[in-house]
């Protein structure tokens, strides 16, 4: 057996490698957030300044993961691979040696450019490297080390700090990303590029992504990342207003969710990989309790002891309803087009996290609080109904019969 051919244990190394990349690009863009005090103190500039930073590794992030996603299809997604995250990981070392905070906004900038690679190349990577029985845990594994690098950056950053100052800190997680590069290069006769389609293809790059099915994947996408991030940012704030909860309760909930959401992602894949079949009927099931769950908490006051499992629950049934969404979008996409599909779909998670905060918290301070839960049922049930569109539309045609 040669190191390519098709096996568990490369499964699991191509796993390692990518979701690697992956932690750290969601590693990299809340590592920022906990140095704005002491880049306040160092920089003497506002608030808003410093939330700049994250805006910017954020949107141009989203903004280039599309054309990427063209240059991946086109060229091979490993080179991407490989320049985008060395990018990345050096944009996040320089900022250590910045004098002036206008380099540290440009720097984020580079930093986000690099980071628009991963998506797209990783899918595209995924698609032609993991055998089709091992496809919905891969994508789950690649969505829960993200996850992870999200979690993981906060407490890091801050133990970081309390042994070193902040260039020390942004130096050494920077320089992290050199040698998950120097393995990805080592272990690149793995990685396998997507299949290509045979003969001509039956539409253009830009059709596509505007054709109806992919429009669905993506609304679907956006509106499950707009009903996430309205749960994240004010549930703490909404249990209070409505019952009373106390903040560390509230936020033991809030962690319980969260923690539910991407343990959630790893049983999606298990199911889509096992059971398979009928994903989406998977996915509205799933997402159906999570709905009825969240608006129990805006209804019902489950007190300090039933507040966190019923939490965890509805995070748990939404994360597991992701990767088969993930999957469907996958067998929607034709030969070759994986990187722009998903580099254009997966946009849809921070346009759509980056939307509903402010209008969520005009709700609060207009005295609705009490809206705030079933406005994001409602999104998700919106959601669920672009999921059936978009599968519908991608279905195949069923052949007809010749006549007798």
């Amino acid at each position: 057996m040669t190191e390519t051919t098709l096996s568990p244990r490369r499964d699991a190394q191509i796993c390692a490698l990518i979701g690697t990349g992956h932690f750290l690009s969601h590693f990299y863009v809340l590592c920022l957030p906990p140095l704005f005090l002491a880049w306040r103190a160092e920089f003497d500039v506002s608030f808003a300044m410093l939330g700049l930073s994250v805006a910017l590794m954020s949107g141009v992030t989203a903004l280039l993961q599309t054309p990427v996603g063209f240059l991946v299809d086109r060229h091979g997604a490993r080179p991407y691979l490989v320049g985008g995250t060395l990018l990345m990981a050096l944009s996040i070392a320089a900022m250590a040696f910045v004098t002036d905070y206008r380099l540290i906004l440009v720097l984020a900038v580079l930093s986000g450019v690099g980071n628009s690679v991963i998506h797209p190349a990783d899918y595209a990577i995924l698609a032609g490297s993991v055998r089709k029985e091992f496809m919905g845990r891969a994508f789950a594994l690649h969505t829960f080390t993200g996850n992870l690098g999200f979690a993981m950056a906060p407490p890091v950053i801050a133990t970081l700090l309390l042994v070193m100052d902040w260039r020390g800190a942004l130096l050494l997680v920077g320089l992290l990303g050199v040698p998950v590069v120097g393995a990805i290069l080592l272990q690149s006769r793995i990685l396998s590029d997507q299949p290509k389609a045979r003969g001509p293809k039956p539409e253009g790059g830009a059709r596509l992504l505007t054709s109806k099915p992919i429009l669905a994947f993506f609304a679907f996408f956006l509106l499950s990342a707009m009903a996430g991030s309205g749960v994240t940012a004010f549930l703490i704030t909404v249990l209070g207003v409505l019952w009373a909860t106390p903040v560390a309760i509230a936020s033991v909930a809030l962690t319980g969710y969260m923690a539910g959401a991407t343990g959630g992602t790893l049983v999606g894949g298990w199911w889509a990989d096992k059971k398979g079949g009928n994903l989406l009927g998977f996915v509205v099931v799933l997402t159906g309790i999570s709905m009825a769950l969240i608006l129990s908490m805006g209804m019902v006051d489950w007190g300090q002891w039933l507040l966190l499992p019923v939490a965890f629950a509805a995070g748990l049934c939404l994360g597991a309803s992701r990767t088969p969404r993930d999957v469907m979008l996958k067998e929607a996409c034709p030969p070759g087009e994986v990187g722009k599909v998903f580099g254009f779909v997966s946009a849809g998670l921070p346009l759509g996290s980056a939307i509903m905060p402010v209008p969520m918290g005009f709700l609060i301070d207009l005295g609705f609080a009490w809206a705030m839960l079933p406005t994001v049922a409602v999104l998700l049930g919106l959601s669920l109904l672009c999921a059936g569109a978009a599968r519908g539309l991608s279905a195949p045609a069923p052949r007809m019969q010749p006549a007798e």
